[in-house]
């Protein structure tokens, strides 16, 4: 096995396949709304990266059952995860939060997926999942936005966090007993291999459960286009993308589950994306390269003080 692939980890642990329902709610950004800035980051558009998801104004009962029915007509699935997918979800107000995510406890829904900020976890709402992953019955995974554990580069992206607030976040979401999901850049061009390597190293020890890779994709009308536009920011190469990514697979705890390796974004929203690739190829490439090196997730993985253990 290369990695440990999202797909085969919810057959497994489901007993058949399993497809996400993105769900919008009406919810923004403390990046976004003024608690610490307005213009949010430098690489994220006015519709989040909700791309192809239904209005937040229809309801999420109702998000669910159009999804659904699609998907499941497409796909012949019957089991589902309910993925709160757009901006920060645990910035919702407490009591329409707890209304939303309670609606989507439905038949045929496994898990729920919820995705924030590292710094927009309270103990209330982690309080009110952990009662509803008991009570229902269901699987639920906070999907965290990290990008990137290099400081200067956090602050560059304008996140409005640092890497503490990760780990901050992670420690208590597991002290509830919740699931983690991290979210990954591993070629932005602020970075080198190293800060990639340190990455798997810092998730892998957080007893993060799952991530999810990203590739960088410039949207137009962002921060991130202007800074293009002038020059200041120039995407590393196809070959670069395709090693980073195999070394981060490579210090990564191999228990975790890969969601995916690569992002992808509406050719019309993009000035670049992918470098003009489709997300499979690009996947195939990877697989192609690591067969290739003969490696896999977590062959250079350590857990623990493995040196200590060695010494005594």
């Amino acid at each position: 096995m290369l990695y440990n692939k999202f797909s085969q980890f919810l057959k497994d642990k489901y007993g058949s396949k399993v497809y996400k329902l993105p769900l919008n709610l009406p919810v923004t950004c403390p990046n976004r709304d003024g608690s610490l800035g307005w213009a949010g980051c430098i690489f994220c558009g006015e519709e989040g990266a909700g791309f192809e998801n239904l209005s937040c104004e229809i309801s999420v009962a109702d998000q669910l059952e159009q999804n659904a029915r699609y998907i499941g007509k497409n796909y012949g699935s019957e089991k589902f995860i309910a993925y709160f997918q757009n901006y920060s979800n645990t910035y919702l107000p407490y009591e329409l939060f707890v209304k939303n995510i309670s609606e989507a406890c439905r038949e045929g829904i496994v898990a729920i997926y919820i995705s924030t900020r590292p710094d927009c976890i309270a103990d209330r709402y982690m309080e009110f999942l952990a009662g509803l992953k008991e009570e229902k019955g269901i699987d639920i995974v906070m999907e965290l936005g990290l990008q990137t554990v290099n400081y200067h580069t956090l602050k560059l992206l304008n996140r409005g966090h640092t890497l503490a607030e990760f780990i901050d976040a992670a420690i208590r979401i597991r002290e509830y007993r919740l699931e983690i999901c991290a979210h990954y850049i591993t070629d932005l061009p602020m970075d080198n291999a190293d800060d990639v390597i340190e990455g798997a190293k810092i998730i892998s020890a957080l007893g993060v459960s799952q991530v999810k890779c990203h590739s960088l994709f410039i949207l137009k009308d962002t921060e991130l286009e202007r800074m293009y536009s002038r020059g200041e920011i120039q995407p590393i190469t196809i070959e670069e993308f395709i090693d980073r990514t195999i070394r981060f697979l490579e210090y990564l705890n191999p228990d975790i589950v890969v969601q995916r390796l690569i992002g992808r974004a509406p050719a019309e929203r993009t000035v670049f994306c992918n470098w003009n690739t489709s997300w499979w190829k690009l996947q195939d490439m990877i697989e192609a390269k690591m067969v290739e090196q003969n490696t896999c997730q977590g062959r250079l993985y350590k857990a623990g003080n493995s040196l200590v253990n060695k010494i005594h």
